[in-house]
């Protein structure tokens, strides 16, 4: 099979990635092996390969938003959330690969905050390949209605944008604020007007501007404009730390900005008075859970969401994660065979 892998972690536009040719992937114990079909492309991945993350893996292959075809099983791998999976079926692998299971945060269900939980695509291969494993216990039976390229998309973008929106604590109704407006955030969007509530974006691409009215907002504006009126809640999807600030001045009293990236630059000195006083928070989102990804799947096949994305070959993903660092598309890149 192809598969990309980081070697030499570094600025995208240096050539941190090798596509190789290797043989496919053994399924382990409690593992399905999976035919990637399409494969999405998230910031996350940008920040593996620049090596703004930590190497887990050396020569690691990214990719966390799996969709594909299960060709073989591993000893003891059957089920996922109680149903079967077989050769032939069409399956999701995301970036929470594995858990404890023992520890005080997955016994209390918080299983996203497990010291020992791994990642596809950072401590193990990913779908920037044409072949992939996963356990099965977290592989995800996929929601019908989208094609292969709508659905990658959703199984992190999507997921990690609904744990941010819970995490937001918007109220039934609210105002929500969304900083950056990519392949999470129009995701999270969509979600939150068809749960009622007023969204007002702020973001400097004047695509995702026009994306961002396409689909609903109540305003759009640049990157760290006000919005015009307080926001009961608000999520950072932009990885720029300068954006807290006005995110906080932007909130009324008692509002709560999530801020939804793995990767932050650093955040300027808050003013007390201004950006925290008046019980104003902020919550960080750390990966999701599979309750989190099961259930926003099941939302996303009773409410179509659309999903805008834009496609690149497998053997393009160098190019793909080029073109995400310099905002070149709006929506969502998949690698497509």
């Amino acid at each position: 099979m192809i598969a990309w892998r980081v070697r030499r972690p570094g600025p995208i536009d240096d050539g941190p990635l090798d596509l190789v040719r290797e043989p496919a992937p053994e399924p382990g114990m409690g593992e399905l092996l999976v035919r990637v079909l399409a494969c999405g492309v998230c910031r996350t991945d940008l920040h593996v390969a620049e090596g703004d993350l930590p190497v887990h893996r050396v020569g690691v292959t990214p990719g966390h938003e799996v969709v594909g075809e299960v060709v073989a099983l591993g000893p003891e791998a059957t089920v996922s959330a109680g149903r079967p999976f077989a050769p032939g079926d069409r399956v999701g692998i995301a970036w929470l690969r594995r858990t404890c299971g023992v520890c005080r945060y997955c016994l209390r269900g918080a299983e996203n905050l497990c010291p020992e939980s791994r990642y596809t695509g950072w401590d193990a291969d990913g779908g920037y390949a044409e072949f992939a494993t996963v356990p099965a216990d977290y592989a995800h039976h996929l929601p019908a209605g989208y094609d292969d390229a709508e659905t990658a998309p959703l199984l992190c973008a999507g997921i990690i944008g609904y744990r941010a929106l819970q995490r937001a604590g918007l109220p039934e109704g609210g105002r929500l604020g969304i900083y950056g407006f990519g392949g999470s955030a129009h995701i999270a969007a969509q979600v939150a007007l068809a749960r009622g509530a007023e969204v007002h974006v702020m973001t400097r691409d004047a695509a995702a501007r026009e994306l961002a009215r396409e689909l609903g907002a109540a305003s759009v504006q640049g990157a760290a404009d006000p919005p015009p009126a307080p926001l009961d809640s608000a999520i950072l999807f932009a990885p720029v730390g300068e954006l807290v600030p006005p995110a906080l001045a932007a909130l009324d009293r008692g509002g709560v900005l999530a801020i939804a990236g793995i990767h932050l630059s650093d955040v300027p000195a808050l003013n007390y008075q201004r950006h925290l006083f008046q019980e104003r928070e902020i919550r960080s989102v750390t990966a999701n859970t599979r309750t989190d990804a099961r259930e926003f799947l099941a939302l996303a096949e009773k409410h179509r969401i659309t999903v805008t994305t834009r496609g690149y070959s497998l053997d393009r993903a160098d190019r793909a994660l080029a073109d995400l660092a310099h905002g070149r598309f709006t929506g969502a890149a998949v690698l497509v065979p």
